[in-house]
Formats: C-alpha cells, structure tokens, sequence
C-alpha cells in the first residue's frame, strides 16, 4: 500500500498540522507530519541498530533473511529484537509516551517501511496491545522506496541516528557492521560521505572501518561469517579496539603481523581471562618489546594452531560450541600461562631500560631550551634558571657516582 495514496484514501492516513525538518540530498526541507496506523507501517530490517540480533536470528534459524510474507510475524520478531537491543532506554520511551504523547517524529517510507524511529513504534505497538486502543505513529513520509533510493536512504539514517545531536546509546558494534556493511561490502556511500553525515571526520572513519574489518576477519577464523552477535556476546568491541592499536606498531611487509593477529584472535577464542581489554593489553606490551616479541610468538603459534584445529572440526561455531570446547579450556589455561610468563620478562625488562628512557627525555627536555630568551628574563627569572640547573648538576653527579661504584 502506498501511504500517500491509499492510506490517505482510507483514513488509515491522516495529516496533522505538524512539520519537522530533514536534510537531505544537503538540502533543508520542511516535511508535513501524518499519523499512521501501526498496521500500515514495517521495522527496517537494514537498521543498523538491530543488525547484531538479525545476525543471530539468522544464524539460530539457519536462514539467509527473515520471512516478510505475513508483516505482523515479521514485526513480531523484530519487536524483539528492539526491545532487547536496550531495555532501559525502551521502558523511558515508553514512560514518556504514555505520559505525553509521541514527541518526537519518526520518518517513514511511503510502503511504510520504518527509516527513523523503531523504537518509539514499539512503544506504541506494546501500549496498543495492552490498552486495546488503536495507536498512531506521527511520521514524515518520504515518496521514496528503498530499492531505488537506497544510497539517499542510508545517508539520511546515518544523518538521523549518528548525527552530532543524537543520543549516544548507539552500540558499537552495531555501529561498525553498519559502516562496514555501507563502505566495504556493498559500496553504497563513501568514507567521505559516511562522515559527513555521522558529523565524524574521514580519519576517524578510516579507522573505525579497519577496526569492523578486524571483526569481520575474526569471525572468518572462528568459521562464523557474519555472526556479528558473537562479538557481543564475546565482549570483544574494546579488546578488538586494542588489536588495533597494537598492529599499528608493524608495517604491511612484516611477516609477525599476521601471527600476532591470528594469536590475538586464538586468545579472543578461548578467552583465558574475564577482562579481555586488560588481558590483550598485556600482549601488547609484550608485543612492544624488541627482545621478547619473536619468543612469543613462536610459543603461542603452536596453541594457536591448536585452536584452529578444535574450531575446523565443528560442524557450526555459535557461542555454546566456544563455551564447551574452548573457553576455560585446557588450552585456555597454557595461553594464559604462557602471557604470563612473557609479560613478566617484558616487564623486568622495561624496569631495566627505565633509567635509559627517562635520561633520553630529559635529554630532550634540556636540549629543547632556547637560550636566546635568557636576553628577555628578568635578574629573579634567570636567578631560578639557574637554582635549576644547579640541582640538575647536583642529580647527575650522584647518579654518575652510582654508576661508577
């Protein structure tokens, strides 16, 4: 059904005197308000924001896509999939349409698919059901349709969900299968554009984009393509965030970049300690050092591989088949083990160069004074310079007598 037409034609469609403003295509516009009755309008099943439960869902189900055949199934699903995706924030929405009413507008298409605004649907699809009084959702309709409009249609979901005004309870992850869905896979938007309209900058974006591709290529070691919930599930967002930050410190040409990220994702699998963010920064350290990096490696290669058998011998990998098999596993325990012990010799390492470390900066420091403004001080300024310097003449005897006892 088309809302502009039949649903105006029916009265399931009503237009309010309400506006609201959208951008799009960069231009301004104010749209007219309808209100909508809930059985004319569908959830998006592209939102990002739910992308991390239809992945589950299709996973458990063994499907390629939820059925759309009978909409109020389909919504059915759906619904529960916004509800869990934040409860707090629904049960607060839900207060406070009961109390006055939908404030804020959502965006619709004209087939009725839902662009903004899914969880303000659902607070009245519950409210409907448990008053028994039929609801209408207040909405702009946009005379567009998603499949041939569907660039314009991100851009402006980037722009109402991810824009500098709104709420930052927009899951992370969910963010970045968004962003890689858009920029990577389908090539929909670009970096650029994807900025834009997130008010983000194209670095930023560059690197969140490396970050969902470090999840993707997880995924793919686990054998669970496209199971984005697991990294939910797995509590893996932060600890990723450090992989990143650690395999910035090699360039594409050494060899040791793809060991330390397969081993990295072994240590995701079987998750040898609870706080995995702290655990991989652990790693990193270790990582960092020069002398101790290549004898890490080479000992967590063999666990590794160790991991990837276990993992090739299940039929599907879901998080019940990491939970049996791997995670606090006898392999779990030999990682952890082994971390251990090379972060220590890392550590004793970096007490040792420590002295080092701090002299080359106070090096720097000195070095970084510029001796012509001593033209410019005052008698009491330059007085202090020189009670500095004094004490610094006074620490480096004393240190050059330890060194030489």
């Amino acid at each position: 059904m088309n809302l502009l037409q039949e649903g105006i034609a029916n009265q399931s469609v009503i237009k309010t005197k309400l506006n609201k403003q959208l951008r799009i295509d960069g231009r301004t516009d104010t749209y007219e308000v309808y209100e909508i009755k809930l059985d004319c309008l569908y959830y998006n099943d592209q939102n990002d924001r739910i992308a991390t439960w239809i992945s589950k869902y299709k996973s458990d189900n063994h499907v390629d896509m939820i059925d759309m055949s009978d909409l109020d199934a389909y919504n059915s699903i759906i619904e529960g999939f916004v509800v869990a995706s934040n409860p707090d924030a629904m049960r607060k929405t839900k207060n406070n349409i009961r109390a006055i009413g939908q404030q804020e507008y959502g965006v619709v298409l004209t087939d009725g698919r839902i662009i903004d605004g899914n969880r303000r649907f659902t607070c009245l699809r519950q409210i409907q059901r448990e008053t028994g009084t039929t609801q209408y959702f207040k909405a702009v309709i946009l005379p567009h349709d998603i499949e041939h409009n569907a660039k314009q249609i991100k851009m402006l979901e980037l722009s109402l969900q991810l824009g500098v005004d709104k709420p930052v309870d927009y899951d992370p992850v969910d963010k970045l299968v968004g962003l890689y869905h858009a920029v990577a896979e389908t090539h929909l938007i670009t970096v650029e554009e994807y900025a834009t309209h997130t008010s983000s900058t194209p670095k930023r974006v560059i690197a969140d984009l490396e970050k969902a591709k470090l999840m993707i290529e997880y995924l793919e070691f686990i054998n669970a393509s496209g199971s984005y919930h697991l990294i939910k599930e797995l509590n893996l967002y932060y600890p990723i965030e450090e992989l990143y930050k650690m395999l910035k410190g090699f360039n594409d040409y050494d060899d040791r970049k793809e060991d330390i990220k397969s081993i990295v994702f072994a240590n995701f699998t079987v998750q040898p300690e609870g706080d995995m963010t702290r655990y991989i920064r652990k790693i990193k350290k270790i990582v960092e050092s020069p002398r101790f990096v290549n004898g890490f490696i080479d000992e967590q290669m063999p666990l590794t591989e160790e991991v990837v058998d276990v993992i090739d011998r299940q039929e599907q990998v879901n998080e019940q088949v990491l939970n049996q098999q791997l995670t606090n596993s006898e392999l779990s325990e030999q990682f952890f083990d082994s971390t251990e012990k090379w972060r220590t010799k890392s550590q004793s390492d970096e007490t040792r160069n420590r002295p080092a470390f701090l002299l080359d900066k106070a090096c720097s420091n000195v070095e970084a004074i510029d001796t012509n403004i001593f033209l410019k001080m005052t008698d009491e300024q330059l007085g202090v310079v020189s009670d500095k310097l004094n004490k610094l003449s006074a620490l480096i005897e004393q240190i050059q007598g330890e060194l030489d006892a």
